[in-house]
């Protein structure tokens, strides 16, 4: 964390106990004047709450499940394929539909760690509240965030947030604390609500400074005639001692964003009218100091020979986007509605490197690489749910685009439909939607690549168009016994996707016109407590995933057994067990550094691995703790797994983690 913005969280931190005052301080006592602070004092609102004329809030969560587990350390919790190394480059792994429309900029392999302004929390809190979190572990992987929230006054409250994200090396690391990641992003919220609750306002500002070391994966060792070479990918799994393809490419993003949403009730909970404003900058950089070469000549790395400059590379883009949407929404004890519209103002730059840009040389110069396109584009949309007792309710949601002016942009309509109906613990939903592809997809202008397939020209993409049809079954057994807490999920969805754009084996865009995709997932998950043992048991089956354009393991599986109880006369509540990842073998993407892209390979194939951590996690009052040994399976299967073709997960480890919470 560079001095000034230690300076900024400094003075953020300052500012905010200097406007709470000696008032602010007080505290609640009970008969014995002793403090009653604690979570049950504390909640949480979400923007989701307020857009649902709601305010009553969601408790902390103190429950120690999530903690030990990698994936919910960052704000995508979902599953994902990357780079091995904590703050590398991702995408998600299993299919996920896409409900973005219009204008998008494309660049989205980083948005596992940066905040969504739209889930930020905003704490109701009756005293000061903080916390801090820390996990590190032996491979140099590392996770700190400090969180302070305050009430000024009853219907007033401020906070700030810091949060770090950092990794060493795994592959070609000259010593244990060769850095590859270093990721910051700093948050500032705040909460107001009139004393009749009729007006309300949620406001964040983040600021996301994100840089990486781009390796370009295993350089593998070709044969020769005193030394086998690495022929295999089982020969690749010397991590610190393998040779990378990339030495000085590194990759930079920062993020900006001023987000708030106001409510107004107007007749009670039937009619409240709301405006969002979202302002958000989202600037890439990758640079490259050092070409390499082959030694015939040619580019090690890279394709071909840069049309622009042979020395060095440096590509820059910067997208800006500001949004206000304005609606009504209300809610009775059988209906809910939301209604709204949507203008969106972007625009997208892009500069490279020109050919007098040389190694060593401070002086770099620029110039325009693509031309500048801007965006004007207008959105409705809305939400209305019919309930029924808790017999039955219906539902149904969607957004078009309704008009665009200003840069061309004829890829109309552009939409999504959703309905679902729910009776019991069965509901079916259909989710219908058409979409154009992103602004990188239509146009990129780089030192290594070059496409054009801006609307209107020769080489233009038609809306990729799906339909998605679930049905979903969830159930709270009944106990038996000793058998109790048993809970199920299941669902089987049928997915059909037709003019699919992706990145092609030579990384560069391409739609796929003849030949629709179709996607058979099942997914189900049980959870079990027989005495104090709990079972959590989870799955995802993919039938299509094997296909040009789409890339996903037929089988992914997450399992967890752990026993709890309390120890030490009560003083200390515990869980250990075990964790189990495992997914079957499939041909994942490949990565381009150059282009932020996950692209199509059909070489590389990653065999089915689990990986399996064995853990110990403690409560302490307002003190959590685990202990992890990772990967504890490294050399029964196999001496490694890899998570991108050349590019290793991380070896057997030691893991820690501590949060602690404040509440005065």
């Amino acid at each position: 964390m560079t001095w000034p913005r230690l300076q900024a969280l400094a003075g953020l931190l300052v500012l905010v106990g200097w406007l709470a005052g000696p008032r602010a301080a007080a505290q609640v006592l009970d008969d014995s004047t002793k403090v009653v602070y604690g979570p049950k004092t504390t909640r949480i609102i979400y923007e989701a709450e307020i857009l649902r004329d709601s305010t009553s809030g969601t408790p902390l969560d103190t429950t120690l499940t999530r903690w030990p587990q990698n994936r919910f350390w960052f704000h995508d919790t979902t599953f994902q394929q990357d780079l091995g190394a904590v703050g590398t480059a991702s995408r998600p792994l299993l299919y996920r539909p896409n409900l973005q429309l219009g204008a998008r900029y494309g660049r989205n392999v980083f948005d596992k760690y940066a905040r969504d302004a739209t889930t930020v929390p905003y704490y109701d809190t009756r005293s000061p509240y903080s916390f801090f979190r820390v996990l590190q572990s032996g491979a140099g992987e590392q996770v700190f965030e400090f969180s302070y929230s305050r009430s000024l006054r009853k219907n007033f409250s401020v906070g700030v947030s810091y949060e770090r994200i950092a990794s060493n090396k795994i592959l070609a690391a000259r010593s244990s604390r060769d850095g590859l990641v270093e990721h910051s992003n700093l948050l500032f919220f705040s909460r107001f609500q009139t004393e009749d609750e009729r007006y309300h306002l949620l406001f964040n500002f983040t600021n996301v400074r994100h840089r990486g070391i781009e390796q370009g994966g295993i350089w593998p060792v070709p044969p020769t005639d005193t030394a086998p070479g690495q022929t295999s990918p089982e020969d690749l799994f010397n991590y610190g001692r393998e040779r990378v393809y990339l030495n000085n490419a590194v990759n930079n993003e920062d993020r900006d964003q001023v987000y708030f949403t106001q409510t107004y009730r107007l007749l009670g909970r039937g009619l409240t009218v709301y405006h969002t404003f979202d302002a958000k900058r989202q600037y890439n950089n990758y640079s490259d100091s050092e070409l390499r070469r082959q030694e015939n000549g040619a580019l090690l790395f890279y394709p071909n020979t840069p049309p622009y400059n042979v020395n060095a590379t440096i590509d820059r883009a910067e997208f800006r986007q500001v949004e206000n949407t304005v609606g009504v929404l209300g809610r009775t004890n059988a209906v809910e509605y939301r209604l709204y519209a949507r203008d969106r103002i972007a625009g997208l730059n892009t500069k490279r490197a020109d050919s007098s840009t040389v190694v060593g040389n401070p002086i770099i110069n620029l110039t325009q690489a693509a031309s500048p396109r801007s965006f004007n584009q207008v959105f409705f949309g809305g939400t209305a749910a019919f309930n029924y007792r808790t017999i039955y309710a219906v539902e149904t949601a969607g957004e078009v685009l309704a008009y665009s002016f200003g840069n061309p942009y004829p890829n109309f309509p552009e939409y999504w439909l959703r309905a679902s109906v729910r009776t019991g613990p069965l509901s079916g939903e259909l989710l219908r939607s058409s979409y154009s592809p992103t602004l990188t997809q239509q146009q990129f202008v780089g030192n290594h690549y070059q496409w054009n397939h801006l609307p209107g020209s020769d080489n233009d993409f038609d809306n990729t168009n799906t339909t998605q049809l679930t049905g979903r079954l969830r159930l709270k057994l009944p106990s038996l016994g000793r058998l109790t807490q048993q809970r199920f999920e299941a669902s089987v969805s049928g997915v059909n996707i037709s003019n699919l754009v992706y990145y092609g084996t030579d990384a560069k865009p391409v739609q796929e016109t003849e030949t629709a995709r179709n996607l058979l997932i099942g997914r189900a998950r049980h959870q079990v407590r027989f005495g104090r043992v709990n079972f959590d048991n989870e799955a995802t089956y993919t039938r299509g995933g094997d296909v040009d354009g789409i890339r996903i393991p037929a089988l992914v599986t997450n399992t967890r057994v752990y026993y709890e109880s309390y120890i030490f006369r009560k003083a200390l509540f515990s869980q250990v067990g075990a964790e189990m990842y495992y997914q079957s073998r499939y041909r994942a993407f490949n990565y381009s550094p150059s282009t932020q892209q996950f692209y199509q390979q059909n070489t590389f194939t990653i065999r089915n691995y689990p990986v399996v951590d064995v853990f110990f996690s403690a409560d302490i009052k307002a003190v959590t703790v685990f202990l992890k040994v990772a990967y504890v399976n490294q050399g029964i299967m196999g001496d490694g797994y890899f998570t991108t073709p050349y590019y290793t997960g991380y070896p057997r480890r030691f893991q820690l983690g501590l949060r602690w919470d404040f509440f005065n």
